[in-house]
């Protein structure tokens, strides 16, 4: 585990450069596999979760703050994380966003908030740009108290160092996909270099880390779950770790991690488990095009749009333009497009 770590209640939480201290295990929600309010009451009320990761694109915040409510803790004994929607970037719509989640929310104050994700889509703005003024209405809202800490999600090392030469404060908090077979360690290093906690999501895989040979076999010796080995291996790495479920069995097998540890030479299988595999996102499949970033004899293309190679998605100002550029061939002058993270 992390040195820094210390223990308030029943979980280890870490502090962060805002002076304020975040429990190093959460309960995340998300717009897919559903939402459960009688999961939620549970996970506070039976397991001891303080700690609730939502956001506005998964669509539960108004749903949360009945759960909240019903649980009965107090809101100064709760960490609500919720994160900024890409629809919502620029300097003053960042700041009505956030009075918007906390009041969908129930509560006067957010713990943290962050920005979703590095890219804008607003056409004519770079993502830079974009991100830069988007991050100094964080900083006023963080400064006026309306965010205790402030922090990015899914952000590469690239846009970290933009952001530290556009902007005052740096990050509190990554919020990055972490699981045995995704542990972007030169990522973890940088942030840690820079006093940013580093926060893992998807710690289970999807359920892909459940079935895996060598945890199924871990947990046998361990005398634990599948589940139960990646969190803890997670939070042994000094991670931040928030396992989503809907079920209140899971949620419960979920939180037994903080009574057993796992030997280094056995963290150390975990470790090289690392493939490069996503479950989900992938920002640097991300890229931003430049104007006039597509010429050819027949066409000639101008616009500041974002490509998804993966999923051929361009903002919805250029997005017919998605399918061409998808079925570009090696032939066809790829040299042509101008890019950067």
């Amino acid at each position: 585990m992390a040195a820094a770590e210390r223990t308030e209640g029943s979980c280890p939480v870490l502090p962060l450069a805002s002076g304020r201290s975040i429990p190093v295990l959460g309960l995340g929600t998300s717009h897919r596999g559903g939402y459960s309010h009688d999961a939620v009451v549970y996970a506070i009320q039976n397991c001891g979760i303080r700690h609730i990761d939502t956001a506005k694109r998964y669509g539960c915040e108004s749903l949360l703050q009945k759960a909240i409510k019903e649980s009965g803790v107090k809101r100064e004994d709760l960490w609500l994380t919720t994160k900024l929607w890409h629809s919502d970037y620029g300097y003053e719509n960042t700041k009505k966003a956030c009075l918007e989640s906390c009041e969908r929310l129930g509560v006067e104050y957010l713990d943290l908030f962050l920005i979703h994700w590095p890219d804008a889509q607003i056409p004519g703005k770079s993502n830079r740009e974009v991100r830069a003024e988007t991050w100094r209405a964080m900083e006023e809202l963080y400064e006026k108290g309306l965010c205790r800490s402030i922090g990015v999600s899914n952000f590469l090392i690239s846009h970290l160092e933009q952001l530290k030469e556009d902007c005052v404060i740096t990050p509190h908090v990554n919020q990055v996909e972490y699981h045995p077979f995704q542990r972007p360690q030169e990522l973890v290093d940088y942030c840690r270099s820079r006093d940013i906690v580093f926060e893992g999501y998807c710690p289970l895989a999807k359920g892909e880390a459940l079935t895996y040979p060598s945890i199924i076999q871990l947990a046998k010796k361990y005398g634990r779950t599948p589940a139960q080995i990646c969190i803890r291996w997670s939070i042994q790495n000094g991670i931040v770790t928030i396992p989503k479920s809907t079920k209140a069995e899971r949620i419960e097998e979920n939180c037994k991690v903080f009574d057993f540890a796992i030997a280094e030479d056995d963290v150390e299988v975990l470790n090289g488990m690392h493939d490069g595999r996503h479950v989900s996102w992938d920002p640097s499949l991300v890229v931003q095009f430049q104007s006039r970033v597509l010429k050819g004899p027949a066409y000639t293309l101008d616009f500041c749009g974002v490509f998804h190679r993966k999923t051929s998605f361009l903002n919805t100002s250029c997005g017919q333009w998605g399918a061409l550029v998808s079925r570009l061939e090696p032939a066809q002058p790829r040299h042509m497009l101008t890019c950067h993270l």
